[in-house]
């Protein structure tokens, strides 16, 4: 995709990044992964990258809201994933309260490795085009 800079239009940005998706081996997907803070763990929302820290505290702005009880809910099952999967859950966030992530995570703990690696993946090609659209939105028009 660096290659193909600069984007002049989020719609271009778009389609470039679903065919880098479409050809992404799960080694990949797996280092996209790991730079997602998991959802409910607000120390690992302390992430080294300002902007991506900013996103994702907005991102799980839902879990914000969450009392205790249900956080300690997320980040057990959010233990019983990474140990099932090897990796961190990945959920597009936006718009979801703390009740709707954790329901979604128990029924993604059910998913054997191979479907809950596409579940992943589709979840991280939504994030990608949201911060895009983000990106877009927040570049003045001269830009």
């Amino acid at each position: 995709m660096a290659k193909q800079r600069p984007f002049s239009d989020a719609g271009t940005l778009h389609t470039a990044a679903d065919c880098v998706f479409d050809r992404m081996p799960k080694e990949a997907w797996l280092e996209a992964f790991a730079s997602h803070p998991r959802i409910g763990d607000l120390d690992s929302l302390k992430m080294r990258l300002a902007g991506n820290r900013q996103w994702s505290s907005a991102e799980q702005a839902g879990v914000a809201k969450a009392d205790e009880q249900l956080l300690e809910r997320l980040q057990q099952r959010n233990n019983d994933y990474h140990q099932k999967f090897g990796y961190t859950f990945i959920v597009c966030a936006t718009g979801k309260s703390a009740a709707e992530m954790l329901a979604n995570l128990k029924q993604r703990l059910e998913h054997n490795a191979n479907t809950e690696l596409d579940v992943a993946a589709e979840q991280q090609r939504r994030i990608t085009h949201l911060r895009i659209d983000k990106l877009f939105a927040s570049k003045p028009p001269d830009a």
